[in-house]
């Protein structure tokens, strides 16, 4: 039988003596098992993002994450050199609602970070969010992500 067994030690020291310190600090320890072996995940090897031209998508994302694009011989791309690598897979449909999975990029100088974004060839996407605490954006295919200000900022 499956099981995952949350250690409250872990959740109890994430949490200090008065609680979350900020957001992001929370870490759980997670035990993942069947029948009592481990499930064997090394980790993330890749997020994989389907697009109708792959090689310029993935320069859009070198602009604002730097590494190195390698493309294969059917059109898809990989942009390796960050923490975890993009892949960039060509499909024939294009995008129609929103993300369920976008990336969450850190910034040391917010509105500089945005001002970037948005010359690279990001656009606004005041309609997913439009606050003070993000700013949400989509690159040129309409894939959402977001700018975060720096840690402790507010």
């Amino acid at each position: 039988m499956d099981s995952c067994v949350t250690s409250g030690e872990a959740l109890t020291r994430a949490r200090g003596a008065t609680g979350l310190r900020a957001a992001g600090d929370l870490v759980l320890g997670v035990a993942w098992s069947y029948g009592g072996m481990s499930n064997a995940i090394a980790g993330v090897a890749a997020l994989a993002i389907d697009s109708a031209d792959p090689p310029a998508l993935a320069s859009f994302w070198q602009r604002l994450l730097g590494g190195e694009i390698v493309v294969d011989g059917d059109g898809d791309a990989e942009l390796n050199g960050g923490p975890v690598r993009l892949d960039f897979l060509l499909v024939p449909d294009s995008k129609h609602i929103k993300n369920r999975l976008h990336l969450d990029l850190r910034s040391d100088d917010y509105d500089a970070a945005v001002r970037y974004a948005l010359g690279a060839g990001a656009s606004l996407a005041n309609d997913v969010y439009d606050g003070p605490s993000w700013q949400v954006l989509r690159d040129p295919e309409g894939n959402e992500f977001c700018i975060l200000r720096p840690a402790g900022s507010g």
